[in-house]
């Protein structure tokens, strides 16, 4: 059979399927799967022999939903909707119209939102690992925790080796940026561990970043601080994996690079500002013990994915020092 397994955004949710389907393509090596998602995530994918990727604009229009409904629906056998949003939901049922079965995810956005706006019923949630099992399970499909890391990507890796040269020492990544300001230390936090990290001159630390912004902010860094190299925009994904595969430690916040570190096997120090570990976004296999938060705030969770508005205006979550996170290190 063909599957089709949709799941369009973010680059960390993209990142939380692989050891979810990376089992499928080991445990039903005779059936094809087709990952369908944003342009360049395909790295994640290429090593999976029944797993084929092809790019999907994250903003298709109505036009779009129709046109790949059209061009893909006599190869396809079934679908699996990770995505679950209204141009997804369409699709499902041109496809069901068709005479596919169509399994959608379940992410109980509604408790989720009675958690993080009124704080009802404040308990862990089912992780994203298992509620993507639960809609393969529902597809008559399998799955197990069998995934350790993605394999090395020979290319890839001596493309890193000709960059950075042969490890020394220690090797520390930091990715400081998320997309909201709630899930990120102030700068003079950030700035603060850097210093202490590369105050050891046996210790490199290597910036992880996207975005213009982003990188320019990461360039400035690197230029300041000894020993500190800004990787932002610099490589293709495939080659962020395997310098990640070299780091001994990755520090980042609720954000994708604590996804990715996941896949090859990275123990990530992530740090958890107005999002929490309950709602279910804890990257896989990675060890509660390597979470840096404020238990002491009754207003955590205020938001699943993070927000840009603080309800009492002094982002308190925020308030996490430099040593605490060097503790952990």
């Amino acid at each position: 059979m063909t599957y089709l397994i949709i799941r369009l955004s973010t680059l960390g949710s993209v990142a939380m399927t692989v050891p979810v389907i990376a089992s499928l393509s080991r445990r039903y090596p005779n059936d094809r799967f087709i990952v369908a998602s944003k342009k360049q995530l395909g790295a994640m994918f290429a090593a999976m022999p029944n797993v084929e990727f092809r790019e999907v604009d994250n903003h298709l229009g109505w036009r779009g939903v129709f046109a790949i409904w059209r061009e893909w629906r006599n190869e396809i056998d079934a679908v699996i909707d990770l995505q679950a949003v209204l141009r997804t939901r369409v699709f499902g049922s041109l496809m069901r119209l068709s005479g596919k079965r169509v399994t959608r995810v379940h992410y109980g956005r509604i408790r989720k939102h009675l958690i993080t706006i009124w704080g009802i019923g404040k308990r862990q949630l089912p992780s994203e690992f298992e509620r993507y099992c639960d809609a393969f399970r529902r597809a008559g499909l399998e799955t197990d925790e069998a995934f350790e890391t993605l394999p090395v990507n020979k290319t890839a890796s001596r493309n890193i080796k000709k960059i950075y040269g042969t490890k020394e020492g220690r090797w520390i990544g930091l990715a400081p940026f998320a997309k909201s300001r709630s899930n990120m230390l102030p700068y003079r936090v950030t700035k603060e561990v850097i210093e202490q990290l590369t105050a050891n001159e046996n210790t490199r630390v290597f910036l992880f970043g996207a975005g213009r912004v982003e990188c320019e902010m990461l360039r400035q860094w690197a230029s300041v601080f000894p020993r500190t190299i800004s990787i932002a925009g610099k490589l293709k994904l495939e080659e962020e994996l395997e310098l990640m595969r070299r780091l001994d430690v990755m520090i980042c916040m609720d954000s994708a690079n604590q996804h990715l570190s996941s896949l090859v096997g990275l123990r990530a120090i992530s740090v958890w500002c107005a999002t929490h570990p309950m709602i279910g976004f804890m990257g896989w296999k990675q060890s509660p013990n390597d979470i840096v938060q404020r238990n002491d705030l009754r207003c955590r969770p205020c938001a699943c994915h993070g927000t840009n508005h603080c309800r009492y205006g002094n982002y308190a979550c925020r308030q996490i020092e430099a040593e605490t996170i060097l503790q952990h290190i």
